[in-house]
């Protein structure tokens, strides 16, 4: 258990760049102290003691804000960041190097006795405010966006966002300096990167190409009945254009050029427009 406590203050260096000492992780830091009286609060539940464990369980949620049940099994090298609004029930398992923001919530979905709330495998990270609920299984290296919920089995290194919870893919390569220092840490700061796309902007666009792909079809049938003497009745209808695809929220609504302007310190600067693809 001792162990245990020492690689649970440690992996905070790693995780948290505002961390300067060990004294100041243990007086200043609550989830550190959270799952420090956990793993205390655990043996207690082992050994039959489930009221002390219980009600110590209690109070450290009144002084940390982070409410672990004692049942829980937790993992090696385990960090809760600020941790205010942390709920963790009975049954859930998380392995080991996993990382909670505050809001999480790990809950279950049923009232059967049993296994009833998730299990977290390896190097996961849960971002601010998101919700894992029932008896679900979220894969090594998963790595779940703030507020989303999460209510399904989710495959190893995966990434998951938006209500319910969608799996997504990163849609370029990760910069080699920033994936090699998570490679080392097994970390992405709230579960999230820059590199993730929006899963419904993406199924919007790929709807656009495919009535942009039809639309050429249909002109091309036109002309070829108009070519063996058939007539096709013209109705005017709007133009489809590249300016129709989901922009970036950097870029202005009504802009409709490759640039846009954008205020930077008082002077406008000309901004390449993306589209998202």
């Amino acid at each position: 258990m001792f162990e245990r406590i020492k690689e649970d203050i440690n992996c905070v260096f790693e995780r948290d760049p505002s961390a300067r000492n060990t004294f100041e992780i243990i007086t200043s830091y609550p989830g550190v102290f959270a799952v420090v009286a956990h793993r205390f609060n655990h043996m207690l539940w082992s050994m039959g003691l489930k009221w002390v464990a219980r009600w110590l369980s209690t109070i450290v949620r009144w002084i940390s804000g982070v409410e672990i049940h004692p049942g829980a099994r937790i993992g090696h090298r385990f960090f809760v960041d600020h941790g205010m609004g942390v709920v963790i029930g009975e049954t859930t398992e998380i392995g080991d190097d996993c990382t909670l923001y505050h809001g999480v919530t790990l809950g279950g979905t049923s009232w059967d006795k049993g296994k009833r709330h998730p299990t977290l495998k390896n190097n996961v990270v849960v971002g601010a405010g998101a919700k894992v609920l029932g008896p679900i299984v979220l894969g090594d290296g998963v790595r779940v966006g703030s507020n989303s919920v999460v209510v399904r089995d989710t495959p190893s290194g995966a990434s998951v966002v938006g209500i319910p919870g969608r799996i997504i893919q990163r849609k370029k390569p990760i910069n080699p300096q920033v994936k090699e220092f998570a490679e080392k840490i097994g970390f992405d700061a709230y579960g999230t990167a820059s590199e993730m796309p929006d899963p419904v902007a993406n199924a919007i666009n790929c709807i656009l190409d495919h009535v942009h792909a039809m639309d050429s079809q249909m002109e091309q049938m036109c002309d070829a009945i108009k070519q063996i003497g058939g007539e096709v009745e013209g109705v005017d209808l709007p133009e489809l254009n590249v300016s129709c695809a989901i922009r970036k929220q950097s870029c202005d609504a009504d802009c409709d050029s490759d640039t846009c302007s954008v205020q930077v310190d008082g002077a406008e600067k000309p901004q390449q427009v993306v589209i998202l693809k």
